[in-house]
């Protein structure tokens, strides 16, 4: 068993998505709306349709939080142009500076675990997480991380 792996990675997801955990809070959100928050704005236009793939939540689950950031104004959603049944989703002004509060704690976090690692350490580091997803099922989002989808997110 690797015991010392599992538990490095339990302690680091810990402290990585408590940085925002304790940033959502103050507004009465959770893991899930920082979850949304994170691919609408990474993705301008996704389809409720494939958030719910990437986040492989059900409906219900997503409604809820969805609602709430809908009526609090982080998030706006349109109709397809081609498919008016389509939802496509956009994260407001609003929205985005939360993304960019949340995704600036984890970047100082990330920094400051990369300081001190060499070049070679570091991609060892990301061909480590990539091989970690499961990549059985087409993703639209990560065929857009790994550079094989058409999507391509915002920066």
């Amino acid at each position: 068993m690797r015991w010392d792996i599992i538990e490095l990675l339990f302690f680091a997801y810990r402290d990585f998505v408590g940085d925002a955990d304790h940033e959502l809070e103050a507004f009465g959100f959770g893991r899930a709306h920082h979850r949304v928050m994170h691919f609408v704005y990474r993705y301008p236009g996704l389809k409720v349709a494939d958030l719910l793939d990437v986040l492989r939540i059900t409906k219900q689950s997503l409604g809820r939080v969805l609602k709430q950031l809908l009526d609090e104004g982080y998030i706006i959603q349109k109709t397809g142009n081609n498919d008016r049944r389509q939802r496509l989703l956009y994260a407001t002004p609003k929205g985005e500076a939360l993304v960019a509060k949340l995704a600036g704690l984890q970047t100082d976090r990330i920094t400051r675990a990369l300081r001190d690692i060499n070049p070679e350490g570091v991609a060892a580091i990301g061909q480590f997480l990539r091989a970690m997803i499961d990549r059985d099922d087409p993703d639209k989002v990560l065929e857009a991380i790994f550079g094989t989808g058409s999507k391509k997110p915002r920066e």
